[in-house]
């Protein structure tokens, strides 16, 4: 068995203890650390946090060289067991490496504890000790020996097991509940007094019993035990998932607090986040690609699979708030209508595929810069807007030995699998829950039913052929309703406003912005006389039939620009999008989803039936 130690060093120099002991090691020894974490597709290079290791054997030191900047070769004496001793620097806040000060302490494995090359597949003890007085741990990881508080020793299968369950350490907010026989523990730290636990307990408990519903019917879950580790901080959002617990992070101000029954949309987001990284207790943490069996530590784990199981679990996040009741469908379609125009909003749409753009997450979703909406497209929100697509395109077919296909037949049926999966996997198991062609105004081809899907699915992922949603929704009796999107939207350009000052952040491409001369980190001083330090001063002094100058800073330079008549160069681009897509900039419009009025019956059917109304 491979020991581990961690203790807190200094909680005010921010600085975790870690000791590492191999019984009867190699004659070289070699270790090393991820330089990335799952679920969060970066090579963040975590060594760079570890002080020199000391290494010994027997109170003899062993001589240690660094192979590489994550890898380390340790010279030892004969088989008497191997102790390496280092210090871990944590001062990261969000869920993804390591963080501790002396009011709370959280580490993900990935950055804390080395792998023993060649024994990562031994079990793995974990001995969590000298914390500060009151002080609790929070993991899901299988207790052996510990106290009250959570101190002691813990136990992994391999490795791969123990990096994949995240520690929370202070002094928290906590509570539980349990759904079909599993276990479930939620701890809040950061959390105002005020915080209603309860009401969060009892809404995320609807969110795991949907979920374990869905996956498993009436069978036993795959675990017995499961832990939402929840951080909330002043302004922060986001999660990561585990196989068997989450690290989320929030604002305060998106907690449920007592005495305040109203439903705010952060809240809504919340319970977005929860129902996000829950399901992706599955969709990814054992329903995988197959280039995520297993996970190379080393390097970059490239997959063009993620619109699936980022994009996929996008959309069922909100599906399973509105199953539950938590939303009611008017709010899934502001939901929907968000993620539709963040979509239509991006230039970058038209230039790669969102395969491309899962592929690429490790040098473009993850290094964004002022050029990224022209450069990508988001595997979350495209992906997302794909499996729409497919639910409604199957929703649209004829039952099957009295059963409707949706896009939930095509999880189950992928799940039953029980391995990792590839595209082909997909289409395939598309067609098998089809059992017919898809519909005739889909883009097809082929004419036997399994070609004819894998065709369709080829279209919407490894190409950027716009998704027909306005036909598909208006199949649900969804009516798609446009109206011009804001000022800045239809100049092209992205804009931030701080400390009286109105600067561009982003230029989109084919906008007119970027036919105007102006660039990311321009200020906009004025428009005509008028002073600009606020996006509503460019609205109130814009006048759309008239050519206009705009006064711009950059780098200390004052330059006036020519901003046209908006009206003309509407309409202009308008017709450029009609005889050119591929060329198409960000949408110059904002769509608005709204109940048919007068629909057919059997669509009005279909949207009671997802909207599961």
């Amino acid at each position: 068995m491979i020991q581990h130690r961690i203790e807190v060093a200094d909680a005010l120099a921010h600085r975790y203890l870690v000791t590492l002991k191999v019984a009867q090691p190699a004659q070289v020894q070699r270790v090393s650390l991820p330089v990335w974490i799952p679920g969060s597709y970066l090579v963040r290079e975590f060594a760079r946090h570890l002080s020199p290791l000391r290494a010994s054997q027997q109170g003899r030191d062993c001589e240690v060289t660094a192979v590489d900047k994550c890898t380390w070769d340790i010279r030892c004496e004969g088989r008497a067991p191997l102790t390496v001793q280092y210090e871990v620097y944590a001062f990261d806040t969000s869920v993804r490496a390591a963080f501790l000060d002396a009011r709370r302490g959280f580490f993900n494995g990935t950055s804390v504890f080395l792998k023993v090359d060649g024994r990562d597949e031994e079990p793995q003890q974990l001995r969590i000790t000298s914390l500060p007085k009151g002080w609790e741990v929070a993991t899901a990881l299988k207790a052996v020996k510990v106290n009250r508080a959570g101190v002691g020793d813990y136990e992994a299968s391999s490795y791969d097991e123990l990096v994949d369950h995240p520690v929370e350490l202070g002094t928290f907010w906590r509570g539980a509940f349990t759904a079909r026989g599993v276990k479930h523990e939620f701890v809040v730290a950061g959390a105002p007094p005020d915080f209603d636990g309860e009401r969060l307990l009892a809404d995320t408990r609807k969110i795991v019993e949907a979920q374990i519903q869905f996956w498993h019917g009436k069978r036993k879950c795959a675990f017995d035990h499961y832990v939402f580790m929840l951080n909330a901080v002043e302004d922060g959002y986001g999660g990561l998932e585990h196989r068997r617990s989450t690290a989320l992070i929030c604002s305060r101000k998106d907690l449920p607090r007592v005495g305040n029954t109203a439903k705010s949309d952060a809240y809504v987001t919340l319970l977005g986040l929860i129902s996000h990284e829950y399901f992706h207790t599955w969709n990814v943490k054992r329903l995988k690609p197959i280039e995520f069996a297993p996970y190379d530590y080393t390097g970059e784990n490239p997959t063009r699979l993620l619109w699936f199981f980022e994009g996929f679990t996008s959309y069922y996040d909100d599906q399973f708030l509105l199953r539950t009741g938590l939303i009611d469908s008017a709010t899934y379609l502001k939901l929907l209508c968000k993620t539709i125009n963040q979509v239509w909003a991006t230039p970058g749409r038209h230039e790669y595929s969102v395969a491309q753009a899962s592929f690429d997450a490790w040098t473009r979703y993850y290094r964004p810069d002022e050029n990224s909406a022209n450069a990508t497209v988001s595997y979350y929100t495209k992906g997302s807007l794909v499996a729409l697509a497919l639910d409604l395109s199957l929703r649209q077919l004829s039952p099957v030995d009295g059963s409707q296909p949706t896009l939930d037949g095509v999880m189950l049926k992928l799940w039953q699998l029980a391995r990792p999966i590839t595209h082909a996997d997909i289409a395939q198991a598309l067609a098998d829950e089809a059992q017919q062609l898809p519909p005739k105004d889909l883009p097809y081809r082929a004419r036997g039913v399994a070609a004819a899907w894998a065709e369709v699915l080829h279209a919407w992922t490894e190409t950027t052929v716009e998704l027909p949603l306005p036909l598909l929704l208006a199949g649900a009796a969804v009516a798609w309703n446009a109206k011009p999107a804001p000022l800045p939207q239809r100049l092209g350009a992205r804009l931030s406003e701080a400390n009286g000052s109105l600067r561009v952040q982003a230029v989109m491409r084919h906008g007119l912005a970027e036919r105007m001369g102006l660039s990311a980190g321009d200020e906009l001083l004025a428009l005509d006389p008028w002073r600009l330090r606020k996006v509503e001063d460019l609205q109130t002094w814009h006048t759309p039939k008239a050519e206009q100058r705009l006064l711009v800073s950059r780098d200390q330079i004052v330059m006036t620009l020519t901003l046209p008549a908006l009206d003309a160069q509407t309409q202009s681009k308008g017709r450029r999008r009609a005889a050119s897509p591929p060329m198409m900039g960000a949408s110059l419009e904002l769509i608005q989803l709204l109940p048919a009025t007068n629909p057919e019956a059997g669509a009005t059917q279909l949207r009671q039936a997802w909207l599961r109304a």
